[in-house]
């Protein structure tokens, strides 16, 4: 491939309607907090087990100040396995575990075991076929991420990567949006995107960076081994990840919105990605 190309409160509720209004969103973030506690293991025992189980866990919410007795132990064990460590105020962990029992300390599972990179080149390697590797990088929105991994399972693709910071994991919520394409897909969850781009082009893949300002996909080649980076919700694509593509590659507006949502961008270069590697007129 040339590279010279540019691709580069209200507590006073009087009436009845604000009455059934107030009871209609508590009742919709109670139901919040019940999906979000589906994913969580909470108190020291349980987490305990969760560590010796090496089950995969995306992150450990710990009460600010709170360390001591059999907590620390769990903190470090946690650090050693670099898990994400995240110290929160008491009425967060409330919120989370809906006022149950939680002892200071939360842990939120992965709803599947990751795999690794390399993993994902393989699978690649055994169907006799280009990599086609999708990199989250940094998608916050669980809705986002569990369509994305719908698109990428549905197209084809190989494998997705996500980071392991600033961004959400394999939540309920994600295996939700997925309408169960998590259970077909390969996903690894990584500590650095950057570092992980230079290890896949030492594998001869080449890194499109979906962002404004590219070569139109439809005329972007990416019939090659190849992995497709989709920025987050609010601030893209980072520059160092940016930096470090091959290529820039965009989806042409031409109406009065500028961009597409990231998992309706992803549906539409991850088609054509496809497409290009069926040979498909």
């Amino acid at each position: 491939m040339d590279k010279k190309k540019n691709y580069k409160k209200n507590t006073n509720i009087k009436s009845g309607e604000n009455q059934r209004r107030s009871y209609n969103n508590g009742r919709d973030r109670r139901a919040d907090n019940a999906e979000i506690s589906e994913g969580l293991v909470f108190g020291r025992n349980a987490i305990r087990e969760l560590l010796r189980s090496e089950r995969a866990i995306d992150k450990i919410f710990v009460q600010k100040g709170e360390r001591e007795g059999s907590i620390v132990v769990l903190v470090a064990e946690a650090i050693e396995r670099h898990i994400p460590i995240v110290e929160v105020e008491r009425a967060k962990l409330d919120t989370m575990t809906g006022f149950a029992i939680h002892q200071g300390i939360v842990a939120m599972a992965a709803e599947k075991e990751y795999c690794s990179v390399e993993d994902i080149l393989a699978i690649a390697a055994e169907r006799g076929e280009k990599p086609f590797i999708v990199i989250a990088d940094g998608i916050t929105d669980p809705h986002n991420l569990g369509a994305i991994i719908r698109t990428a399972e549905g197209v084809g693709a190989h494998g997705l990567i996500i980071p392991k910071r600033r961004a959400v994991g394999l939540t309920p919520a994600v295996t939700k949006a997925s309408c169960g394409a998590i259970e077909h897909l390969a996903i690894a969850k990584v500590v650095n995107i950057a570092a992980t781009i230079e290890k896949l082009k030492d594998n001869g893949v080449w890194i499109f960076a979906a962002d404004m300002g590219g070569e139109a996909y439809y005329n972007t080649d990416f019939n090659c081994p190849c992995a497709i980076v989709l920025g987050s919700e609010g601030d893209g694509i980072s520059k160092i990840v940016k930096d470090n593509s091959d290529f820039i590659t965009s989806i042409p507006m031409y109406g009065h919105v500028n961009s597409f949502n990231v998992s309706t961008a992803a549906a539409v270069i991850l088609a054509e990605i496809s497409k290009q590697h069926r040979n498909i007129k």
